[in-house]
């Protein structure tokens, strides 16, 4: 593993397009859903052990070497919402154009003609990850910052708040993350040896309710 590799992948300056993104932040923001720090604690809470647990699990199988077309339709049927299956595609091809750019690996050359549409951000992620030389570990936090991260990031041009209360929130959350990617990465190895059912398919309906009101929304802030 290459911890300087680690960084830059979860770097927010990666150009992989999250900053498009709020993660239903905006969403949350406008139903009174996210007023302050400790409701967008409950919010990120709420990502990592669901969105953010499966897409976890996807990125550390996908960072196994397990078959990213079985891994991509899986990720497709735990994600109801067609805003957010489109946003996942489009996040994943934004991903795959800054990972080839950075990284030379046959695999994702692969990946790129396999999927001219885009493959989900979290399969990407994954053999990403795997070209960078980093393992299913290294892939899961990676997508669990991300969960958590877009939203406090959004939150604090949303609704003006402080900096240091939003990454308050990410610190206060770390040890959670941990966890959470421990039973991601446990349930990646599962779907080695058993195929792609073995994926979680913890669900947050709400978000995906979110999503769908949110594309329709003219004047948005952010994509999703």
């Amino acid at each position: 593993m290459s911890r300087a590799a680690l960084l830059v992948l979860a770097d927010g300056r990666f150009p992989a397009g999250g900053h498009a993104h709020s993660g239903g932040a905006e969403a949350a923001v406008r139903a009174g859903r996210i007023t302050g720090a400790k409701s967008l604690e409950d919010f990120c809470r709420g990502r990592l052990h669901t969105t953010g647990l499966v897409s976890a699990a996807v990125a550390a199988s996908a960072a196994l070497g397990v078959d990213p077309g079985e891994l991509d339709a899986a990720a497709d049927a735990r994600t109801p919402s067609p805003a957010l299956r489109a946003a996942a595609r489009k996040l994943g091809r934004q991903l795959l154009r800054a990972a080839r750019a950075t990284w030379a690996s046959p695999e994702l050359d692969v990946l790129a003609r396999r999927f001219a549409r885009g493959a989900h951000q979290p399969v990407v992620l994954g053999v990403a990850a795997r070209a960078a030389g980093l393992g299913p570990q290294d892939a899961a936090h990676c997508a669990l910052y991300e969960s958590v991260g877009g939203p406090a990031t959004a939150t604090v041009r949303l609704l003006s708040l402080d900096p240091f209360d939003a990454t308050a929130v990410l610190a206060h959350l770390a040890p959670e993350a941990d966890r959470v990617a421990e039973t991601a990465v446990r349930a990646a190895h599962r779907v080695a040896e058993e195929g792609a059912d073995a994926l979680p398919a913890a669900s947050a309906p709400l978000l995906e309710l979110f999503a769908e009101a949110h594309a329709a929304r003219a004047g948005r802030l952010f994509a999703s």
